[in-house]
């Protein structure tokens, strides 16, 4: 048997290939569905005649459910463990719901009417329940990071390799829609909801895929059990609100989260109605950005982390969405070419913000890990509560974009709400956000991380 000393080092070695890359497949399914909401969910409803306002409410219902669940999911899990029977039952109640928020109004079909309070009501119970499914998911395979290594390098890489498989989904969602769009037509409610039924059914079935490699090859974490000599005690979740690095760490995600969420929501909106691009850039651009994430988030895997690093590479992130910000606030339409160049530098941006982001996390759980899950829970629950409110503000507001747009034909430039929403509120969420991280004291590690990154 190992000694108490070996058995720590053990779990501070650098994890291998094989576990990061089966650990980082896992949250897949949550990351193409994910793309699918939060960039076609307002298109959709507004497509098939449903008003602005209404489909801001539906955006809400399921925000609302999703934080509430982030926050209670996160406590059961500190107290019972057990996080792939929590990440398996999450990904099934969101593979059976997700078909039914873009598969057409289903009460609407039960009791055989057009109602648009009926409509409103049906797509906000399977939003709710599709956001349920997806917090229990997300906030089981967030906390699995701390408790299956101790090496804080590794713990960024696991979050690195998680942000690199989001981009690989959101490509996959992106190319399955260019096809769709391309082969289909829409010219009627039913042929929009057909395009959507068939994306959406095409994004279960590669998310269920990837879900059963990470649930075959990706064993039960048992770190906080299974260190001889080593007790970690029930954390109390007061515990974390007497720690200024929590509040200071919440706000930083919470607005990294803003950034990538209400850019997400509101791009398709842009490129379409106020720049008047093709109708593919709905999925061009989207994509354009997704594979600038995917390769940085790759060369970030191979890079060794302390606390100044993630700090660094945050603000540089943040420092490059505000650039975009001004660049998207001010693009006239006769210039909406440069809107591709712009996109390589949101994601090289998007990429930074959130590996780091989430690598704050870790780096405040620390050694702390019967508390870990409510530490994400709980900043995913102010992460969905902040988008659903920003982003149902936003969309009441959206009406206004159809006077806007006649604007648009007679000038060069028309301030928006979509315009507005993609450019100014992230770059105030990022402007705030560098701010905050400037102020932070992250501990680096006792020992500087020079060993190879994956062993």
């Amino acid at each position: 048997m190992l000694s108490d000393v070996e058995d720590e080092e053990f779990y501070r070695r650098p994890l291998g290939r094989w576990p990061v890359f089966v650990y980082g497949v896992g949250h897949m399914l949550n990351d193409i569905t994910s793309a699918c909401w939060f960039t076609y969910l307002l298109v959709f409803l507004t497509d098939i005649g449903l008003p602005p306002g209404d489909a801001a409410i539906v955006m809400l219902s399921g925000q609302v459910a999703d934080g509430f669940m982030t926050a209670f999911s996160g406590e059961l899990i500190d107290r019972f463990g057990r996080f792939k029977i929590w990440h398996g039952a999450g990904s099934l109640l969101v593979a059976i719901s997700f078909s039914s928020v873009f598969g057409g109004c289903i009460p609407c079909k039960i009791f055989g009417t057009d109602s648009s309070a009926l409509e409103t009501i049906g797509y906000s119970l399977f939003a709710a329940i599709f956001n349920i499914g997806w917090a229990a998911t997300q906030v089981s395979h967030m906390s699995m990071v701390n408790c299956m290594t101790l090496n804080a390098t590794s713990r960024v890489v696991l979050a690195s390799c998680r942000n690199a498989f989001t981009m690989v989904a959101n490509l996959g969602l992106y190319a399955v829609a260019f096809i769709v769009f391309g082969l289909s037509k829409s010219s009627t409610h039913a042929d929009i909801e057909n395009q959507y039924r068939w994306i959406a059914y095409s994004s279960i079935f590669i998310g269920c895929c990837f879900v059963s490699i990470f649930l075959i090859g990706t064993k039960e974490p048992r770190l906080k059990h299974c260190v001889p000599g080593k007790v970690y005690a029930r954390i109390e979740w007061t515990y974390w609100f007497h720690k200024v690095l929590y509040y200071q760490v919440a706000l930083v995600y919470v607005l990294a989260r803003l950034v990538t969420n209400v850019s997400q929501s509101f791009l398709a909106f842009y490129v379409i109605d106020d720049l008047q691009m093709a109708l593919s850039s709905k999925a061009l651009v989207p994509a354009i950005i997704y594979i600038c994430s995917f390769i940085v988030s790759i060369i970030l895997q191979e890079m060794s982390w302390t606390g100044c690093r993630l700090k660094t590479y945050y603000s540089i992130g943040c420092v490059l969405w505000i650039f975009c910000g001004v660049a998207i606030l001010f693009l006239p339409q006769t210039l909406s070419g440069y809107m591709y160049i712009i996109s390589i530098v949101i994601g090289i941006a998007n990429a930074l913000i959130m590996v780091t982001g989430v690598g704050m996390q870790s780096a405040l759980v620390g050694q702390d890990l019967n508390g870990c899950a409510f530490v994400y829970g709980s900043l995913s629950f102010m992460d969905k509560m902040s988008c659903g409110v920003v982003l149902y503000l936003l969309e009441s507001y959206q009406s206004t974009v159809s006077s806007n747009t006649e604007v648009l034909h007679s000038t060069m430039l028309s301030f928006s709400v979509t315009r507005y929403a993609l450019g100014l509120v992230p770059a105030i969420c990022a402007l705030i956000s560098v701010a905050v991280t400037y102020s932070m004291e992250l501990e680096s590690p006792s020992k500087p991380l020079v060993e190879p990154l994956l062993a």
